[in-house]
């Protein structure tokens, strides 16, 4: 794996970012002691990207949910207006 000084990193972070996106990761060092390794992330696939409704039918809320702790919320505040 390619170590590069962080001062390098500043001057060539184009070609370093895409020698990245290429699989080739790299390392930045300050005075020879390594800092951050940098390496590609890899991008969702369009099954993965969905996130909505990903739990649709496997949970269940209560019917009086937006009722729960009513009692103790007006202990603490006082009865509503």
């Amino acid at each position: 794996m390619q170590t590069v000084n962080i001062h390098e990193a500043k001057t060539q972070l184009s070609r370093l970012i895409e020698q990245a996106v290429q699989g080739d990761s790299f390392i930045i060092t300050r005075a020879g002691k390594p800092l951050v390794k940098v390496t590609r992330l890899d991008a969702p696939t369009s099954g993965q990207a969905r996130r909505l409704g990903f739990m649709a039918g496997q949970i269940s809320v209560p019917e009086d949910f937006d009722r729960i702790g009513s009692e103790e919320i007006e202990g603490f505040f006082g009865a509503p207006e």
